[in-house]
């Protein structure tokens, strides 16, 4: 993954890439990080430098990362981390 600059542009390729090919990992962080026991429909819609945007079941959720976000690389290993770092039943 090269790095960018944590555009709107960008944000919208991580979201389409996570909401194409890791819809898993979209519903994993609305069940761990945003607290939604069973989300049925979960949708990646931005990253911004402080926090991931989700829709789950039409209401969105706002989950901070840990640190501020610089680049498209700091995302993409934030969102792995995040979602190593939760128990495997959960992930």
């Amino acid at each position: 993954m090269s790095t960018d600059p944590l555009t709107a542009e960008v944000s919208a390729r991580i979201c389409t890439h996570m909401n194409d090919d890791h819809t898993d990992a979209v519903a994993a962080y609305a069940r761990h990080y945003g607290g939604v026991a069973s989300p049925q429909k979960a949708k990646m819609l931005s990253i911004e430098s402080e926090s991931m945007i989700l829709e789950v079941d039409g209401a969105t959720v706002r989950i901070p990362f840990d640190h501020k976000l610089t680049d498209s690389e700091d995302a993409h290993r934030t969102l792995v981390g995040m979602l190593r770092s939760m128990p495997k039943s959960v992930g």
